[in-house]
């Protein structure tokens, strides 16, 4: 069943150090060694993307959660710091790297090369699958993807599904939203034909949403597509302390069941 299938120097001049140490002042984040001088990691999320990242009721409270989320904080744990989690839109998760907002990005990222060209990213964590959800009783309309041709399908603005989907769904009307949430209230309110996503996260909607369904087909991704941390331009030993995280938990298992653990809580998941 488809449904169940889815599931990293220092700076060398004191000088550049200080510069990155004041909170970007020069337009970088923190190096490492002021990363831990700090004593804290602060992480780029958006909160919208289950089972990645999300809010939901954890003991009653509105908790951010995750398999992304427990990855930032086993990365907070290997740099001895506490972890702060500085929630955004999509679109504006990587640039707070860029800016010194944030120390690194855990948001569902890919690795494309034109985003390398600006950041670091880890290795990869996370082979990218996407899907297609429809509405339920209209999923056998959908054969090919021409059959998308002249509806309007909805991505998530500045993801790597916007992107596949204007190349691959010819004739279609996309429409970039900031938030998953909306498009999903989209869908299901039939503003939106389709919405393409993450195959986890739209695994997630479907356990809370019987009314909607994925479909047979998927766009084609690129050989090599995969989930990564992204981190400041030439951030070298930060990169080597995030990697030996991520190939553990790969290696290991631990993050597949992250992804379990977080599919489990998307029942009390906090609508945006």
């Amino acid at each position: 069943m488809k449904i169940k299938k889815i599931v990293l120097g220092l700076a060398t001049a004191f000088s550049a150090l200080a510069l990155t140490a004041c909170g970007g002042s020069a337009g970088k984040t923190d190096s490492l060694a002021a990363i831990k001088e700090k004593g804290k990691l602060v992480v780029a999320v958006s909160p919208d993307y289950a089972p990645f990242e999300f809010r939901a009721l954890v003991d009653g409270k509105d908790t951010v959660v995750g398999s992304d989320i427990d990855l930032a904080q086993d990365i907070a744990d290997e740099l001895g710091v506490e972890l702060e989690l500085s929630t955004m839109n999509f679109d504006n998760v990587l640039s707070s790297v860029q800016n010194g907002k944030a120390d690194i990005a855990i948001s569902g990222l890919s690795y494309t090369g034109d985003r390398a060209k600006v950041y670091d990213f880890s290795e990869s964590y996370y082979t990218t699958e996407n899907a297609i959800l429809v509405a339920a009783d209209k999923v056998d309309n959908y054969k090919t993807l021409d059959d998308f041709s002249g509806k309007s399908v909805g991505v998530l603005k500045g993801s790597i599904e916007e992107g596949l989907s204007k190349e691959q769904l010819k004739g279609a009307n996309i429409v970039a939203l900031p938030v998953m949430g909306d498009a999903i209230a989209q869908l299901k309110a039939g503003q939106l034909d389709a919405v393409v996503l993450e195959a986890p996260v739209g695994a997630g909607y479907i356990s809370q949403n019987a009314d909607i369904a994925m479909s047979e087909l998927a766009l084609t991704v690129a050989e090599g597509d995969a989930k990564v941390v992204a981190m400041p331009k030439d951030s070298p030993e930060l990169k080597k302390a995030i990697d030996k995280v991520v190939v553990k938990l790969v290696e290991d298992g631990t993050y597949k069941d992250y992804i379990l653990k977080a599919a489990e809580l998307t029942g009390s998941a906090i609508e945006e």
